[in-house]
């Protein structure tokens, strides 16, 4: 008798879980409804009605599934993200993974298909849990209170997105064994006494303390350590959200602090006081910085810094040798005649500069003066390796996917060595920050060429170019 018999074709059925964060419950029902080949269409998945069923018992008798069903497939992919997406708070997550786990009894590799929906919208709630989860590491802040006798209590305030809170129990319990600590939860508590773990049911804000003199000290050691020239305010507020500071007692100083960085770091650039150990935080303060820069010659001759130019959150960055003799004049980057041949390659690759990010490994024109005419000269792999300390605090800041190194000086200032251009291009080679790092030859290299040797150059940056753009369409996918 095969699974089907067993169940009637239109029956539908409807499963009760017993707390909204149950993955191994659920994973125990979906197993026997996919051994009794029962479609996704034909399921529903419940969860607890209220909060206060978040530590309850539940469920619903299912049919048994047939002696002779097969096991039920599930890729090494498809597991990795199933338990985190299981916490989030998406009603439809569970159908959505059964959906998934039905699929994949046809089609075990479906979790490769980066284009598929289901796959897609799974990715993103596991990648949402681990989020929220990382947010919650790093932001309970515990606070001391006294029970009867003087013992001491740590308890913490935090409001969770998902449903992360018991998944994230062994985290605290391993890195404040020592400690007796509550976390309080809009979704559930969680209490250690050092050797056992409780949970408890929903509290609110106001069963949690508000505050403790230590935090006085810390405040004062925030503001103290505070440096601006290392603020950069979209960063910190993609990793400390604003509602998150409502728990932090350093959250009140903030905004006074930030308000006033970019006054303090103007100053500190005028006395002198930005150091190889202090580099500054934003895109503007970079193009400061490197005006008063005379860390190596080509600082010292007559010439004027040029900053790199583009979007501050370019998907693709450009990375140069150093300005010309032209660039040097206009105070920007690739303006000249190699300048205009790059526009001309990039528009046939499909590449728009105006969304690059466009910049130089040294950031001062070197030449040797001829007459009324300036020479290009060559940087040296110590003025580069000098100057990568501007460059790698605009990739910092501007945090490209991919960029592109164009000849072998700004291969050097994006690797710290030297690389035969004709031995790496065309490939994609890994930075410390998980950015891309792809490099061809100069445009400058083309403009000595001429004829065939031309055509045939030419041909291969065209191609290297190609590559990028196909690399960068991926990559935002």
């Amino acid at each position: 008798m095969t699974a089907l018999q067993h169940v009637r074709p239109h029956a539908h059925y409807t499963v009760q879980l017993p707390r909204s964060d149950d993955f191994a419950f659920w994973r125990e029902r979906a197993r026997a409804l996919i051994q009794c080949d029962i479609p996704p269409d034909k399921v529903a998945w419940i969860e607890p009605s209220g909060n206060g069923d978040l530590f309850s018992n539940g469920g619903m008798r299912l049919p048994e599934p047939p002696a002779d069903a097969p096991p039920v497939r599930a890729s090494k992919r498809y597991l990795s993200v199933a338990q985190n997406a299981a916490l989030h708070r998406d009603p439809q997550r569970f159908a959505l993974l059964y959906r998934l786990l039905w699929r994949l009894q046809r089609n075990l590799r479906i979790m490769e298909d980066k284009a598929d929906p289901d796959v897609r919208r799974v990715e993103e709630l596991d990648k949402n849990v681990r989020r929220d989860s990382h947010k919650m590491h790093a932001f309970v802040r515990f606070r001391q209170v006294e029970e009867e006798g003087g013992a001491e209590h740590y308890i913490a305030w935090f409001e969770p997105e998902h449903h992360i809170l018991r998944a994230n129990a062994g985290f605290f319990m391993r890195r404040f064994a020592s400690m007796r600590w509550s976390i309080l939860t809009p979704q559930g508590t969680l209490h250690w006494d050092g050797e056992t773990m409780h949970e408890g049911p929903p509290a609110q804000k106001a069963d949690a303390p508000q505050g403790d003199p230590v935090e006085d000290l810390w405040r004062t050691y925030y503001a103290s350590i505070f440096n601006p020239a290392r603020l950069k305010v979209g960063a910190m507020l993609s990793e400390m959200p604003r509602k998150y500071w409502k728990n932090l007692p350093e959250a009140a100083l903030i905004p006074e602090l930030v308000a006033g960085a970019q006054k303090r770091e103007s100053e500190m650039v005028a006395a002198g006081e930005l150091s190889f150990e202090e580099r500054p935080g934003s895109l503007e303060a970079i193009g400061e910085a490197i005006e008063q820069c005379r860390k190596c010659p080509i600082g010292c001759l007559d010439n004027r810094a040029v900053m790199g130019e583009g979007p501050g959150d370019a998907a693709l960055m450009i990375v140069g040798e150093q300005p010309g003799d032209q660039e040097d004049q206009e105070g920007r980057p690739f303006v000249g005649p190699a300048g205009q041949l790059l526009d001309v390659h990039l528009e046939r690759a499909g590449i728009d500069r105006s969304r690059a990010y466009v910049t130089n490994a040294v950031k001062h024109f070197k030449f040797v003066q001829r007459g009324k005419r300036r020479l290009h000269q060559s940087p040296t792999a110590k003025e580069i390796d000098t100057c990568r300390w501007w460059i790698e605090g605009e990739r910092e800041l501007v945090q490209p996917k991919l960029v592109l190194a164009m000849g072998a000086s700004a291969a050097r200032g994006m690797l710290g060595k030297t690389v035969s251009i004709s031995k790496v291009r065309g490939q994609a080679m890994s930075l410390e920050d998980g950015s891309e790092l792809w490099v061809t030859a100069h445009p400058s290299y083309l403009l000595r060429l001429d004829g065939d040797a031309r055509e045939k150059q030419a041909a291969l940056f065209d191609a290297d170019l190609a590559a990028v753009r196909e690399r960068l369409a991926e990559l935002a996918q």
